[in-house]
């Protein structure tokens, strides 16, 4: 069953979300560019870029891509540029990075886990049991996580001495250790549940890794 009939939504109101997410991503984009801020601008646009890349995967590598995933990669690359114009620094929204930090990193855990499968799925000479693949999706997520902490405080101190506005903050030891406690909720998720909602993009990246083998024979 694919994402937009497990979340109850109808995928024509599944796209006009996404389109409208877009619409407000633009927006962002403009507030960015109209205050002067680099931070609100970079990540806006990297944002904005993102979410073309379902329509890219679909025409040009033929992974299927629903509505229901184009919504889940859109809603979790506009939380994070809505969070540049305020949300992140205000303090009555302490979990908006929670929020966030969460749904990025089940996107990073999707891409683990439908590489894992369809490898396990390519070929007899490798198989993951069921356990396995849950562990390397939390350790693939929290890997992950770490570097991104990392390119954040690299970010941040390079802006600082350079005197110029803040790509990607960092907002000190204890909100890293919960970045990464909602990453791992995040790559749970996913472990859990990427079965049901990943189970035609692991088909589409078997046959295209049938294909390439088939080709080279």
């Amino acid at each position: 069953m694919r994402v937009r009939d497990r979340l109850g939504i109808s995928g024509r109101r599944q796209k006009q979300v996404t389109r409208a997410m877009e619409l407000g991503l633009v927006v962002i984009l403009a507030i960015g560019l109209y205050d002067g801020n680099v931070g609100v601008v970079v990540n806006s646009a990297i944002a904005l870029a993102i979410t073309f890349l379902p329509a890219i995967l679909e025409r040009d590598y033929d992974i299927p891509m629903d509505a229901g995933l184009t919504l889940w990669i859109t809603t979790a690359v506009f939380l994070h540029a809505l969070g540049t114009i305020g949300p992140y620094r205000n303090p009555t929204l302490w979990w908006w990075d929670h929020v966030t930090h969460a749904l990025s990193s089940s996107l990073v855990a999707a891409i683990g886990y439908a590489t894992t499968r369809a490898l396990d799925e390519h070929t007899e000479d490798v198989y993951f049991p069921p356990r396995f693949t849950f562990v390397f999706i939390l350790l693939f997520v929290v890997a992950f996580g770490v570097v991104w902490e990392v390119i954040e405080f690299g970010v941040g101190g390079l802006a600082s001495l350079l005197g110029s506005d803040k790509i990607l903050t960092q907002f000190g030891l204890d909100d890293t250790m919960k970045d990464l406690m909602f990453d791992t909720v995040g790559g749970v998720l996913v472990a859990v549940w990427g079965t049901a909602y990943l189970s035609d993009v692991v088909g589409a990246l078997t046959d295209r890794l049938d294909g390439r083998t088939r080709g080279a024979d």
